[in-house]
């Protein structure tokens, strides 16, 4: 009887061990989501260990909740904004600003039709939300684009085109966009509301599709094919390392030796995040040269859904400019390119 009981608790392990620690929730087409463990350390950019390990408000960008002195968080959650501003930032474009130059953000998990904040407790320490008392439109901003919404604590968070705004705790001067892609679900804020990167991508003037005058009106105009599906998932040949992981964008993925596979622990937060952006996570469906189960997600501490792969967590690294670059690649001997089968590569040279 001993024996058949370790035997069972034996098959249960390997079980959960397949699954990557399946919650009860079905699998979706975005992957199988897992959640983990309360654990997770808190590192440095390239993983050499800063933190206390404890946990207490990792992924949000903060490892005590507490914002620096003198940063953007310096007047609080109710910190007025002021006249707002619209300035060019290197690589996003437009942004909007406070009237003393913090760049301000919006979170993928809100909602902007109705107006709905979902940074509360914890996240609300590291994301401030921004008062809507006081809030002006400055030049470049359409006085219309602004709104508020109220959030459960009764105060008025300003809105740009519906979305509730924030600025980041470790912003610590005018003009830093530290909070850029964060867990993959923060964005600075566009003067449409818009992530600013979309907006600037956005840009198309007379070139675009169906709005340009006299584009496709004649009777005689050729009919297009059909636009192909994006394949979020690919598979790139690297000269170096062979068959590795890139993104839609054609960005090397990369894993982490402080991260846990089983049980699930993340090495990667706080200051690390500003180096190593988590992968979001992408419908399993829309892959290419890689197996659909090997495709999963997992709940980061900022409620952000990241990809992984083979039950590991992927990030992109920001050292990388260009689609196929492998500059992350052997990063102080703890990060490396994943390869087709889900395995970490090995280190170049």
């Amino acid at each position: 009887m001993r024996r058949e009981i370790l035997a069972g608790s034996a098959v249960a392990v390997l079980l959960l061990t397949a699954g990557c620690g399946l919650s009860d929730n079905k699998s979706s087409a975005k992957g199988d989501s897992v959640q983990p463990v309360g654990d997770s350390k808190a590192l440095d950019a390239y993983g050499s260990g800063s933190g206390s390990g404890t946990g207490s408000l990792p992924g949000y960008g903060s490892d005590t909740g507490a914002a620096p002195a003198g940063g953007a968080a310096a007047a609080g959650k109710g910190g007025a904004a002021g006249e707002l501003k619209v300035r060019e930032a290197a690589d996003l474009g437009s942004v909007v600003t406070d009237a003393e130059g913090f760049t301000l953000y919006r979170f993928d998990k809100d909602t902007a039709k109705p107006p709905k904040s979902n940074c509360e407790g914890d996240c609300a320490k590291v994301w401030p939300a921004v008062s809507a008392d006081d809030a002006s439109a400055g030049a470049g901003i359409q006085a219309g684009m602004l709104g508020s919404v109220a959030r459960a604590d009764g105060t008025k968070q300003l809105t740009v085109g519906g979305w509730p705004v924030y600025r980041y705790a470790k912003d610590t001067k005018a003009g830093d966009t530290l909070g850029e892609g964060v867990g993959g679900t923060w964005h600075a804020v566009g003067p449409d509301g818009k992530p600013s990167t979309a907006s600037k991508g956005a840009g198309g003037g007379g070139m675009d599709m169906g709005t340009g005058a006299g584009m496709n009106t004649g009777s005689g105009a050729t009919e297009q094919p059909p636009a192909q599906p994006q394949v979020s998932l690919s598979v790139r040949q690297n000269a170096q390392l062979g068959p590795i992981l890139a993104d839609a964008q054609g960005r090397t993925l990369y894993r982490f030796d402080k991260d846990s596979a089983w049980p699930m622990k993340f090495g990667c937060l706080d200051a690390c995040l500003d180096t190593w952006k988590p992968a979001p996570a992408i419908d399993k469906t829309k892959v290419n040269g890689i197996a659909a189960g090997l495709v999963g997600s997992v709940k980061r501490p900022d409620g952000s859904e990241q990809l992984t792969i083979d039950c590991w967590p992927v990030y992109t690294f920001t050292g990388d400019k260009e689609p196929g670059d492998i500059n992350g690649q052997n990063k102080q001997g703890l990060w490396f390119a994943v390869t087709d089968k889900g395995k970490k590569t090995k280190a170049a040279g």
